[in-house]
Protein backbone atom coordinates (compact mmCIF):
# COMPACT_ATOMS: atom_id res chain seq x y z
CA UNK A 1 0.00 0.00 0.00
CA UNK A 2 2.75 2.07 0.72
CA UNK A 3 4.59 1.80 -2.13
CA UNK A 4 1.29 2.55 -4.52
CA UNK A 5 1.45 6.16 -2.58
CA UNK A 6 4.82 6.56 -3.74
CA UNK A 7 4.38 5.83 -7.23
CA UNK A 8 1.22 7.55 -7.86
CA UNK A 9 2.06 11.25 -8.29
CA UNK A 10 4.17 10.29 -10.79
CA UNK A 11 1.26 8.83 -12.62
CA UNK A 12 0.18 12.13 -12.39
CA UNK A 13 2.93 13.42 -15.04
CA UNK A 14 3.47 10.26 -17.36
CA UNK A 15 1.42 7.67 -18.36
CA UNK A 16 2.26 4.48 -18.08
CA UNK A 17 0.32 1.44 -19.16
CA UNK A 18 1.19 -2.10 -17.97
CA UNK A 19 1.11 -4.99 -20.46
CA UNK A 20 0.01 -8.52 -19.59
CA UNK A 21 3.05 -11.08 -20.18
CA UNK A 22 4.41 -14.50 -19.72
CA UNK A 23 4.96 -15.10 -15.94
CA UNK A 24 7.73 -13.21 -14.72
CA UNK A 25 7.89 -10.42 -16.99
CA UNK A 26 6.69 -6.73 -16.44
CA UNK A 27 6.59 -4.75 -19.82
CA UNK A 28 5.83 -1.25 -19.13
CA UNK A 29 5.43 2.18 -21.91
CA UNK A 30 6.75 5.45 -21.10
CA UNK A 31 4.93 8.63 -22.44
CA UNK A 32 5.95 12.26 -21.42
CA UNK A 33 3.81 15.18 -21.42
CA UNK A 34 6.68 17.33 -21.97
CA UNK A 35 7.36 18.07 -25.32
CA UNK A 36 10.89 18.24 -26.24
CA UNK A 37 13.04 21.08 -26.52
CA UNK A 38 14.05 22.47 -30.01
CA UNK A 39 17.61 22.83 -30.15
CA UNK A 40 18.33 22.57 -33.71
CA UNK A 41 16.08 25.81 -33.71
CA UNK A 42 18.00 27.57 -30.77
CA UNK A 43 21.52 26.87 -32.71
CA UNK A 44 19.72 28.83 -35.46
CA UNK A 45 18.80 31.53 -33.56
CA UNK A 46 22.40 31.81 -32.28
CA UNK A 47 23.99 31.75 -35.80
CA UNK A 48 21.30 34.55 -37.04
CA UNK A 49 22.38 36.90 -34.20
CA UNK A 50 26.13 36.11 -34.56
CA UNK A 51 25.19 36.83 -38.66
CA UNK A 52 23.75 40.21 -37.48
CA UNK A 53 26.75 41.32 -34.96
CA UNK A 54 29.02 40.60 -37.97
CA UNK A 55 26.85 42.48 -40.76
CA UNK A 56 25.83 46.04 -38.35
CA UNK A 57 29.78 47.34 -37.58
CA UNK A 58 30.36 50.74 -36.27
CA UNK A 59 32.60 51.46 -39.42
CA UNK A 60 29.71 51.58 -41.49
CA UNK A 61 28.01 54.36 -39.75
CA UNK A 62 31.03 56.44 -39.50
CA UNK A 63 32.11 55.72 -43.43
CA UNK A 64 28.47 56.84 -44.34
CA UNK A 65 28.49 59.65 -42.34
CA UNK A 66 32.04 60.53 -43.80
CA UNK A 67 30.85 60.74 -46.83
CA UNK A 68 28.30 62.98 -46.50
CA UNK A 69 30.39 65.12 -44.53
CA UNK A 70 32.91 65.47 -47.45
CA UNK A 71 30.04 66.01 -49.76
CA UNK A 72 28.74 68.77 -48.06
CA UNK A 73 32.55 70.75 -47.64
CA UNK A 74 33.73 69.98 -51.21
CA UNK A 75 30.45 71.61 -52.86
CA UNK A 76 30.72 74.56 -50.82
CA UNK A 77 34.06 74.75 -51.56
CA UNK A 78 33.13 74.29 -55.54
CA UNK A 79 30.95 77.31 -55.12
CA UNK A 80 34.12 79.32 -53.78
CA UNK A 81 35.74 78.77 -56.60
CA UNK A 82 33.09 79.72 -59.06
CA UNK A 83 32.24 82.72 -57.30
CA UNK A 84 35.84 83.52 -57.41
CA UNK A 85 36.53 82.65 -61.40
CA UNK A 86 33.30 84.96 -61.68
CA UNK A 87 34.62 88.02 -60.04
CA UNK A 88 37.94 87.86 -61.18
CA UNK A 89 38.23 86.16 -64.43
CA UNK A 90 40.24 87.89 -66.86
CA UNK A 91 39.59 85.76 -70.21
CA UNK A 92 42.98 84.63 -70.33
CA UNK A 93 45.52 82.10 -68.80
CA UNK A 94 43.80 82.74 -64.72
CA UNK A 95 40.29 81.41 -66.46
CA UNK A 96 42.08 78.34 -67.97
CA UNK A 97 43.33 77.50 -64.60
CA UNK A 98 40.48 78.28 -62.08
CA UNK A 99 38.68 76.03 -65.56
CA UNK A 100 40.54 73.58 -64.76
CA UNK A 101 40.88 72.92 -60.46
CA UNK A 102 37.01 73.56 -60.75
CA UNK A 103 37.03 70.33 -63.51
CA UNK A 104 38.95 68.54 -61.26
CA UNK A 105 37.03 69.24 -58.20
CA UNK A 106 34.10 68.27 -60.41
CA UNK A 107 35.36 65.20 -60.97
CA UNK A 108 36.16 64.38 -57.19
CA UNK A 109 32.18 65.10 -56.23
CA UNK A 110 31.22 62.86 -59.04
CA UNK A 111 33.17 60.42 -57.49
CA UNK A 112 31.97 61.18 -54.33
CA UNK A 113 28.56 61.07 -55.27
CA UNK A 114 28.66 57.63 -56.79
CA UNK A 115 30.76 55.88 -54.19
CA UNK A 116 27.75 57.75 -51.92
CA UNK A 117 25.11 56.10 -53.84
CA UNK A 118 26.95 52.36 -53.64
CA UNK A 119 27.27 52.92 -50.11
CA UNK A 120 23.45 54.31 -49.02
CA UNK A 121 22.13 51.68 -51.40
CA UNK A 122 23.92 48.68 -49.56
CA UNK A 123 23.21 50.40 -46.22
CA UNK A 124 18.96 50.11 -47.00
CA UNK A 125 19.61 46.76 -48.60
CA UNK A 126 21.28 46.16 -45.32
CA UNK A 127 18.91 47.57 -42.69
CA UNK A 128 16.02 46.06 -44.25
CA UNK A 129 17.63 42.66 -44.03
CA UNK A 130 19.04 42.96 -40.77
CA UNK A 131 15.31 44.38 -39.68
CA UNK A 132 13.57 40.56 -40.53
CA UNK A 133 16.00 38.45 -39.56
CA UNK A 134 15.99 40.45 -35.72
CA UNK A 135 11.87 40.02 -36.20
CA UNK A 136 12.67 36.70 -36.45
CA UNK A 137 14.81 36.01 -33.84
CA UNK A 138 12.35 37.56 -31.53
CA UNK A 139 9.90 35.89 -32.82
CA UNK A 140 11.73 32.39 -32.54
CA UNK A 141 12.72 33.33 -29.07
CA UNK A 142 9.73 34.33 -27.35
CA UNK A 143 8.55 30.67 -28.78
CA UNK A 144 11.23 29.19 -27.29
CA UNK A 145 10.79 30.75 -23.51
CA UNK A 146 8.07 28.48 -23.55
CA UNK A 147 9.75 25.54 -22.68
CA UNK A 148 11.41 27.48 -19.56
CA UNK A 149 8.41 26.06 -17.22
CA UNK A 150 10.77 26.34 -14.32
CA UNK A 151 11.12 30.24 -14.88
CA UNK A 152 14.94 29.76 -14.80
CA UNK A 153 15.37 32.04 -18.08
CA UNK A 154 13.31 34.73 -16.30
CA UNK A 155 15.53 34.63 -12.43
CA UNK A 156 18.71 35.09 -14.94
CA UNK A 157 16.92 37.94 -16.65
CA UNK A 158 16.57 39.85 -13.05
CA UNK A 159 19.45 39.07 -11.80
CA UNK A 160 21.16 40.78 -14.73
CA UNK A 161 18.95 43.73 -14.37
CA UNK A 162 20.10 43.75 -10.74
CA UNK A 163 23.92 43.48 -11.27
CA UNK A 164 23.45 46.44 -14.01
CA UNK A 165 21.75 48.47 -10.99
CA UNK A 166 24.71 47.39 -8.34
CA UNK A 167 27.35 48.41 -10.98
CA UNK A 168 25.50 51.60 -12.21
CA UNK A 169 25.79 52.40 -8.35
CA UNK A 170 29.09 51.86 -8.26
CA UNK A 171 30.18 53.58 -11.42
CA UNK A 172 28.25 56.96 -10.13
CA UNK A 173 30.25 56.59 -6.48
CA UNK A 174 33.59 56.13 -8.39
CA UNK A 175 33.43 57.44 -11.87
CA UNK A 176 36.81 56.67 -13.30
CA UNK A 177 38.98 53.28 -12.62
CA UNK A 178 42.08 53.87 -11.11
CA UNK A 179 44.84 54.37 -13.20
CA UNK A 180 47.59 52.52 -14.39
CA UNK A 181 50.74 53.62 -13.47
CA UNK A 182 52.91 52.58 -16.54
CA UNK A 183 56.60 53.25 -15.57
CA UNK A 184 57.82 56.81 -16.95
CA UNK A 185 59.31 57.02 -20.12
CA UNK A 186 58.50 53.51 -21.29
CA UNK A 187 55.70 52.89 -24.09
CA UNK A 188 52.95 50.73 -22.16
CA UNK A 189 52.41 47.68 -24.26
CA UNK A 190 48.64 47.79 -24.49
CA UNK A 191 45.91 50.00 -26.14
CA UNK A 192 44.32 53.07 -24.14
CA UNK A 193 41.33 51.16 -21.91
CA UNK A 194 39.75 54.69 -21.00
CA UNK A 195 40.16 57.92 -19.90
CA UNK A 196 39.60 59.33 -16.73
CA UNK A 197 37.19 61.97 -15.61
CA UNK A 198 39.04 65.89 -15.78
CA UNK A 199 42.11 65.97 -13.82
CA UNK A 200 42.74 70.04 -14.50
CA UNK A 201 41.06 72.35 -15.47
CA UNK A 202 41.84 75.86 -15.51
CA UNK A 203 41.27 79.38 -17.52
CA UNK A 204 44.46 80.13 -16.22
CA UNK A 205 45.81 83.68 -17.02
CA UNK A 206 42.77 85.08 -19.26
CA UNK A 207 39.59 83.23 -18.43
CA UNK A 208 37.71 83.65 -21.79
CA UNK A 209 40.39 85.04 -23.63
CA UNK A 210 42.14 83.55 -26.63
CA UNK A 211 39.71 80.53 -27.58
CA UNK A 212 42.02 78.75 -30.30
CA UNK A 213 45.54 77.37 -28.61
CA UNK A 214 47.28 73.84 -27.08
CA UNK A 215 49.46 73.58 -24.07
CA UNK A 216 50.92 70.92 -22.10
CA UNK A 217 54.38 69.17 -21.30
CA UNK A 218 58.05 68.61 -23.30
CA UNK A 219 58.68 64.83 -23.81
CA UNK A 220 62.10 65.42 -23.63
CA UNK A 221 62.77 68.32 -21.65
CA UNK A 222 66.15 70.02 -21.21
CA UNK A 223 67.91 69.28 -17.29
CA UNK A 224 66.06 71.76 -15.16
CA UNK A 225 63.38 71.72 -17.05
CA UNK A 226 61.45 68.55 -16.10
CA UNK A 227 58.36 70.28 -14.72
CA UNK A 228 57.94 73.15 -17.28
CA UNK A 229 54.59 73.96 -18.88
CA UNK A 230 54.19 75.55 -22.36
CA UNK A 231 51.35 77.60 -23.45
CA UNK A 232 50.37 78.75 -26.91
CA UNK A 233 47.84 81.05 -27.48
CA UNK A 234 46.34 82.19 -31.01
CA UNK A 235 46.47 85.53 -30.04
CA UNK A 236 45.27 87.12 -33.23
CA UNK A 237 41.97 86.20 -35.23
CA UNK A 238 42.05 82.79 -33.75
CA UNK A 239 44.73 81.68 -36.44
CA UNK A 240 48.44 83.30 -35.33
CA UNK A 241 50.54 83.16 -32.55
CA UNK A 242 54.24 84.40 -32.63
CA UNK A 243 55.37 83.56 -28.90
CA UNK A 244 55.70 80.51 -26.73
CA UNK A 245 54.92 80.99 -23.04
CA UNK A 246 56.05 79.15 -20.04
CA UNK A 247 55.42 78.30 -16.71
CA UNK A 248 58.15 76.53 -14.32
CA UNK A 249 55.52 74.29 -12.25
CA UNK A 250 51.63 73.53 -12.96
CA UNK A 251 50.57 75.79 -10.17
CA UNK A 252 52.06 78.60 -11.46
CA UNK A 253 50.23 78.02 -14.80
CA UNK A 254 47.23 77.72 -13.12
CA UNK A 255 47.69 80.95 -10.68
CA UNK A 256 48.69 82.75 -14.07
CA UNK A 257 52.16 83.13 -13.13
CA UNK A 258 54.21 83.38 -16.18
CA UNK A 259 57.90 82.15 -15.18
CA UNK A 260 59.91 82.84 -17.01
CA UNK A 261 57.87 83.80 -19.33
CA UNK A 262 57.37 84.61 -23.24
CA UNK A 263 59.92 83.24 -25.96
CA UNK A 264 59.46 85.10 -29.05
CA UNK A 265 59.56 83.83 -32.17
CA UNK A 266 59.54 87.44 -34.13
CA UNK A 267 58.50 90.95 -33.17
CA UNK A 268 55.52 91.32 -35.12
CA UNK A 269 52.71 89.03 -36.13
CA UNK A 270 52.58 87.58 -38.86
CA UNK A 271 55.54 87.01 -40.69
CA UNK A 272 56.88 84.27 -42.25
CA UNK A 273 57.48 81.87 -39.23
CA UNK A 274 54.35 82.94 -37.63
CA UNK A 275 52.76 80.00 -36.12
CA UNK A 276 49.59 79.18 -37.71
CA UNK A 277 46.58 77.24 -36.35
CA UNK A 278 46.74 75.78 -32.36
CA UNK A 279 48.16 72.17 -33.19
CA UNK A 280 51.38 72.91 -31.89
CA UNK A 281 54.12 70.79 -29.89
CA UNK A 282 56.90 71.43 -27.42
CA UNK A 283 59.52 68.39 -28.04
CA UNK A 284 63.28 68.09 -27.11
CA UNK A 285 63.23 72.45 -26.29
CA UNK A 286 62.14 73.03 -29.84
CA UNK A 287 58.59 74.11 -30.95
CA UNK A 288 57.10 72.47 -33.78
CA UNK A 289 53.93 74.02 -35.61
CA UNK A 290 52.42 75.08 -39.05
CA UNK A 291 54.78 77.58 -40.33
CA UNK A 292 52.48 80.46 -41.45
CA UNK A 293 50.86 80.71 -45.45
CA UNK A 294 52.90 77.71 -46.18
CA UNK A 295 52.61 73.25 -46.12
CA UNK A 296 55.36 73.59 -43.95
CA UNK A 297 56.33 72.38 -40.53
CA UNK A 298 58.30 74.94 -38.82
CA UNK A 299 60.90 74.05 -35.96
CA UNK A 300 61.70 76.86 -33.83
CA UNK A 301 64.61 76.34 -31.20
CA UNK A 302 63.59 78.34 -27.80
CA UNK A 303 67.24 78.25 -27.05
CA UNK A 304 68.87 79.22 -29.72
CA UNK A 305 65.68 80.97 -31.27
CA UNK A 306 66.54 79.38 -34.55
CA UNK A 307 63.81 78.23 -36.98
CA UNK A 308 64.41 75.25 -39.75
CA UNK A 309 61.42 74.09 -41.61
CA UNK A 310 60.34 70.45 -43.05
CA UNK A 311 58.58 70.46 -45.92
CA UNK A 312 55.96 68.50 -46.92
CA UNK A 313 54.43 66.79 -49.88
CA UNK A 314 53.16 68.37 -52.88
CA UNK A 315 49.17 68.21 -52.74
CA UNK A 316 49.34 69.11 -49.04
CA UNK A 317 46.10 70.97 -48.07
CA UNK A 318 47.10 73.91 -45.99
CA UNK A 319 45.35 77.58 -45.16
CA UNK A 320 42.58 76.42 -43.76
CA UNK A 321 41.93 73.85 -46.62
CA UNK A 322 41.94 70.89 -44.82
CA UNK A 323 40.07 71.20 -41.19
CA UNK A 324 39.05 69.18 -38.38
CA UNK A 325 35.24 69.53 -38.50
CA UNK A 326 32.09 67.69 -37.10
CA UNK A 327 28.76 68.62 -38.48
CA UNK A 328 27.92 71.66 -36.83
CA UNK A 329 31.30 73.93 -37.76
CA UNK A 330 34.85 73.48 -39.12
CA UNK A 331 38.30 74.31 -36.89
CA UNK A 332 39.89 76.78 -38.72
CA UNK A 333 43.67 76.55 -39.72
CA UNK A 334 43.96 73.33 -38.03
CA UNK A 335 45.21 71.42 -41.81
CA UNK A 336 48.35 70.04 -39.55
CA UNK A 337 48.19 68.37 -36.54
CA UNK A 338 51.59 68.33 -34.57
CA UNK A 339 51.42 65.28 -32.05
CA UNK A 340 54.00 64.06 -29.43
CA UNK A 341 54.39 60.22 -28.21
CA UNK A 342 57.22 58.41 -26.55
CA UNK A 343 59.41 58.39 -30.19
CA UNK A 344 59.19 61.73 -30.60
CA UNK A 345 57.13 63.94 -33.15
CA UNK A 346 54.59 63.49 -35.65
CA UNK A 347 52.49 65.12 -38.38
CA UNK A 348 48.90 64.31 -39.33
CA UNK A 349 47.74 66.18 -42.04
CA UNK A 350 46.25 65.42 -45.36
CA UNK A 351 46.07 65.31 -49.39
CA UNK A 352 44.61 66.01 -52.54
CA UNK A 353 45.62 62.90 -53.69
CA UNK A 354 44.42 60.73 -50.40
CA UNK A 355 40.97 62.28 -51.09
CA UNK A 356 41.03 64.16 -47.83
CA UNK A 357 41.65 60.72 -46.16
CA UNK A 358 44.48 60.99 -42.60
CA UNK A 359 48.08 60.82 -43.47
CA UNK A 360 50.10 60.20 -40.74
CA UNK A 361 54.42 61.00 -41.28
CA UNK A 362 56.68 60.83 -38.21
CA UNK A 363 59.48 63.92 -38.50
CA UNK A 364 63.06 62.49 -37.98
CA UNK A 365 65.14 63.90 -35.72
CA UNK A 366 67.98 64.99 -37.76
CA UNK A 367 69.52 68.55 -38.44
CA UNK A 368 67.20 69.83 -39.86
CA UNK A 369 64.44 67.76 -39.40
CA UNK A 370 62.95 65.52 -42.17
CA UNK A 371 60.11 64.22 -43.24
CA UNK A 372 60.62 60.36 -42.33
CA UNK A 373 57.85 57.41 -43.00
CA UNK A 374 54.74 58.30 -44.08
CA UNK A 375 51.11 55.93 -43.33
CA UNK A 376 47.74 56.59 -44.62
CA UNK A 377 44.49 55.57 -43.21
CA UNK A 378 41.22 55.20 -44.72
CA UNK A 379 39.22 57.73 -42.22
CA UNK A 380 38.29 61.25 -43.49
CA UNK A 381 39.78 64.12 -41.82
CA UNK A 382 36.88 66.24 -41.88
CA UNK A 383 35.00 63.33 -40.15
CA UNK A 384 37.39 63.77 -37.47
CA UNK A 385 37.71 66.87 -34.64
CA UNK A 386 41.09 65.89 -33.16
CA UNK A 387 44.00 63.50 -33.01
CA UNK A 388 47.22 63.01 -30.81
CA UNK A 389 49.58 59.88 -30.66
CA UNK A 390 50.42 57.63 -27.95
CA UNK A 391 52.62 54.65 -28.09
CA UNK A 392 53.21 54.88 -32.13
CA UNK A 393 49.27 54.66 -32.10
CA UNK A 394 47.20 57.22 -34.19
CA UNK A 395 43.88 58.05 -32.41
CA UNK A 396 40.87 59.86 -34.08
CA UNK A 397 37.90 62.00 -32.13
CA UNK A 398 35.39 62.92 -32.58
CA UNK A 399 32.17 65.40 -31.69
CA UNK A 400 28.97 63.43 -29.77
CA UNK A 401 28.09 66.44 -28.03
CA UNK A 402 28.59 70.11 -26.10
CA UNK A 403 29.10 68.04 -23.13
CA UNK A 404 31.19 64.63 -25.02
CA UNK A 405 33.48 63.80 -27.03
CA UNK A 406 34.43 60.35 -28.11
CA UNK A 407 38.02 58.25 -29.19
CA UNK A 408 36.57 56.54 -32.32
CA UNK A 409 39.71 55.30 -34.40
CA UNK A 410 42.72 54.06 -33.91
CA UNK A 411 45.45 53.07 -36.45
CA UNK A 412 48.48 51.09 -35.01
CA UNK A 413 51.75 52.14 -37.01
CA UNK A 414 53.51 49.14 -36.48
CA UNK A 415 51.03 46.42 -37.39
CA UNK A 416 49.07 49.00 -40.19
CA UNK A 417 45.60 48.13 -38.57
CA UNK A 418 42.87 49.97 -38.51
CA UNK A 419 39.67 50.11 -35.80
CA UNK A 420 36.95 52.46 -35.99
CA UNK A 421 35.31 50.72 -32.91
CA UNK A 422 37.00 52.33 -29.64
CA UNK A 423 34.49 53.75 -28.27
CA UNK A 424 36.39 55.80 -25.12
CA UNK A 425 33.77 58.98 -24.08
CA UNK A 426 35.65 61.61 -22.92
CA UNK A 427 33.60 64.42 -20.52
CA UNK A 428 34.32 68.26 -21.86
CA UNK A 429 34.16 71.51 -19.69
CA UNK A 430 33.78 73.35 -22.70
CA UNK A 431 31.96 72.49 -26.07
CA UNK A 432 34.97 72.56 -28.29
CA UNK A 433 37.95 71.06 -28.10
CA UNK A 434 40.88 73.01 -30.48
CA UNK A 435 44.10 70.96 -29.42
CA UNK A 436 45.31 67.40 -28.32
CA UNK A 437 48.46 66.64 -26.73
CA UNK A 438 49.21 63.41 -24.90
CA UNK A 439 52.06 63.64 -22.53
CA UNK A 440 53.86 60.60 -22.27
CA UNK A 441 55.79 62.18 -19.14
CA UNK A 442 52.94 61.48 -16.88
CA UNK A 443 50.72 59.58 -19.10
CA UNK A 444 48.14 62.81 -19.73
CA UNK A 445 46.05 63.89 -22.40
CA UNK A 446 46.02 68.16 -22.46
CA UNK A 447 43.01 69.99 -24.13
CA UNK A 448 42.64 73.35 -25.05
CA UNK A 449 38.86 73.63 -24.93
CA UNK A 450 37.79 77.12 -25.81
CA UNK A 451 40.29 79.09 -23.66
CA UNK A 452 40.28 76.55 -20.76
CA UNK A 453 43.03 74.14 -20.09
CA UNK A 454 41.97 70.67 -19.41
CA UNK A 455 43.58 67.52 -18.47
CA UNK A 456 42.71 63.87 -18.32
CA UNK A 457 44.45 60.73 -17.16
CA UNK A 458 45.25 58.24 -19.85
CA UNK A 459 44.88 54.05 -18.77
CA UNK A 460 45.87 51.70 -20.40
CA UNK A 461 45.24 48.03 -20.80
CA UNK A 462 48.84 45.71 -19.73
CA UNK A 463 47.46 42.54 -20.42
CA UNK A 464 49.05 42.10 -23.46
CA UNK A 465 45.75 41.91 -25.76
CA UNK A 466 46.60 44.53 -27.85
CA UNK A 467 44.32 45.00 -31.21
Amino acid sequence: MKLLQAVFPLWALIGVTRQTNPPGQCVCEFSSSEQMFPHNKLKTVQDEASDCNTKVTPSKTVELQSLLLGLDRRLAQLHEDVSVLEKEDDGDLYGVLSLHVIQNEMTEIRLLLDKLNATTEEHHRLTADTERQMEAVREEMDQLEKFDTQEVVKRQQANQRLRRDLDQCRNGLHPAPPPTKPPHGSCPHGEILNISEPRIYTAGEYPGSYKYGAWGRDPKPEHGKENWYWLVMMTSSNRYAHYVRQYHSLSSLIAGVNVPGNVQIHSSNPTTNTIQGPNVVLYAGALYYNCYNQRQVCRFNLTTKIVTNVELPEGTRYNSKGNFCHLDECYPYTDLDLATDESGVWVIYTTSQDFGNLVLSKLEKSEPPTLGQTWRTSVYKLGVTNTFMACGVLYATRYVSKDMEEIFYSFDTVTGKERFNIGIFMNKMATNIQALNYSPVDQMLHAYSDSYMVSYEVIFDLSGDYF
